[in-house]
């Protein structure tokens, strides 16, 4: 059985999102390599909220439109209140094609749930959540296995944090993994 993983992308000051959601800087450099080689090749289906979906349907014209830039292609789900008008109605439902070997299913419910059908989904391999909402909602729920921060070279200075606000609670982790301990920048002048 594989693990629940939440990959996420994140400024130096500790931002998600930007000011609104915005996520355009995420798509301004390449990935970190270490997703390609270590996190793609184990991941078995993907789990995202509507606004990351969202996100993605938006910005398909700045890369290839599938998942790390068309090397994984798999089960990806989108958990949301509200399916875009092209998927069947009901709890789940196809809204085409995620890559070649990859369906695109809308869920609505419970995030138990939702992570369960994603899991099944998987298979042996992991699944990989992207979004802070439905990313927050499996931590609370004590469903996450392991958080993977791809750190940023920039301040955004507003936004969505990683992990914050009223009524959060305290999450111990564990390293894993670092591929570095200092982390030096320059500052780039406009």
């Amino acid at each position: 059985m594989g693990r629940v993983l939440w990959h996420v992308t994140m400024s130096v000051d500790g931002f998600i999102a930007g000011p609104d959601h915005d996520m355009d800087w995420v798509f301004e450099r390449p990935a970190a390599p270490e997703a390609s080689t270590d996190v793609v090749p184990r991941v078995g289906a993907i789990l995202c909220g509507r606004h990351t979906y969202d996100v993605g349907q938006r910005d398909v014209g700045k890369g290839s439109g599938e998942a790390f830039e068309g090397e994984w292609s798999g089960p990806e789900f989108v958990l949301t209140t509200h399916p875009p008008a092209e998927a069947d109605s009901g709890a789940a439902g196809s809204a085409g094609s995620a890559g070649s070997a990859g369906a695109r299913t809308f869920l609505s419910g419970d995030i138990g749930a939702a992570v369960s059908t994603a899991m099944a989904a998987a298979g042996d391999g992991d699944l990989l959540v992207l979004g802070a909402d439905v990313a927050l909602q499996c931590l609370e729920a004590g469903l996450v296995d392991e958080l993977l921060v791809d750190l940023a070279p920039l301040l955004l200075g507003d936004g969505v944090r990683l992990y914050g606000g009223p009524g959060r609670e305290r999450v111990d982790l564990e390293l894993v993994e670092a591929t570095g301990t200092v982390l030096r920048y320059r500052v780039l002048k406009a």
